[in-house]
């Protein structure tokens, strides 16, 4: 689907930069927008919108919403929503520190850069993803081909919607030390996988993260494309978790399951790794080379 933010259904790059904005001055947000629709060329940043810059604008987007927190037997999982999110994608993290001059030079005034986070891709697993900082492939479980479109882009809904994607993200931070007093039968057990060979564990237990989020298991399928990144920032480190798709339904679905709300189960992911926060957004398609903001009446 040509229409598409090109970076979406690409692999993860070499460095990564995030940009959380927030609401400054609703009635500066169209000007600013197009600004950042010329900047844009969804390929080395993708843009996704979130719900209270929509509605700035007076506009609506099907199924945008905010996260709503989510509490589970024994976790619970915190909104953190936000106007609007960038993923810079590059190869040299100097590049990405400029581009992002840019971006915040041009929505100056009507959006408020909130946070940074620095990302990189590390090591290369058995399937040419790349790995988690506790050392598994992260993304094995990810469609591919037209399977990835049909799972991450609107395929539906006319010019300015069609070739657009949901994306939810989440900041989360690893408890390592945790993780490393694990004995490695046990982390296998945790994550459902070998970690020395990425093959499924054939007697995971319930609670391996694997057996929590296996996208065909649920009804319907739940299907999302990750495109994660490790980060790191003096003694703290985690992973960016971002999931594409075609609605946010997917990723509730897993993440309902992850923390124990289908059978009282709680995700063993939890012993050793915390979702800080988690927003949504929607990431509109391309036209001409720009940001396609027709929905939003630009």
């Amino acid at each position: 689907m040509h229409s598409a933010q090109a970076g979406i259904l690409q692999v993860v790059p070499q460095a990564g930069r995030y940009l959380l904005f927030s609401m400054a001055d609703g009635t500066r947000l169209a000007p600013a927008l197009q600004r950042l629709s010329e900047l844009a060329d969804g390929a080395t940043m993708v843009v996704g919108l979130g719900a209270s810059a929509v509605a700035a604008l007076g506009a609506s987007v099907p199924g945008l919403r905010e996260f709503a927190a989510l509490s589970g037997p024994q976790q619970r999982i915190l909104s953190a929503p936000g106007a609007l999110w960038c993923w810079l994608r590059g190869t040299d993290q100097g590049d990405l520190v400029l581009q992002a001059r840019g971006i915040e030079r041009a929505l100056a005034g009507a959006l408020r850069l909130e946070q940074v986070i620095d990302a990189f891709r590390h090591g290369c697993g058995p399937n040419g993803h790349g790995r988690d900082l506790t050392g598994y492939e992260d993304g094995t479980e990810n469609p591919q081909g037209e399977a990835a479109t049909a799972a991450a882009l609107v395929q539906h809904g006319g010019p300015g919607i069609e070739g657009s994607s949901f994306v939810a993200v989440q900041q989360w931070l690893h408890d390592l030390d945790a993780f490393d007093a694990m004995a490695p039968a046990e982390q296998d057990a945790s994550i459902g996988r070998r970690r020395a060979d990425n093959e499924e564990l054939a007697d995971a237990p319930p609670s391996a993260h694997v057996q929590r989020t296996a996208q065909e298991s649920f009804e319907p399928e739940a299907f999302v494309l990750r495109r994660s990144m490790p980060w790191a920032m003096a003694t703290r480190a985690g992973l960016v978790f971002v999931a594409f798709g075609k609605s946010f339904d997917a990723f509730e679905a897993q993440l309902r399951r992850m923390v124990g709300l289908e059978d009282g189960i709680t995700d063993a992911l939890f012993r050793f790794s915390q979702p800080l926060n988690t927003a949504y957004f929607w990431c509109p398609p391309m036209r001409g080379g720009h940001l396609d903001l027709r929905q939003l009446g630009l």
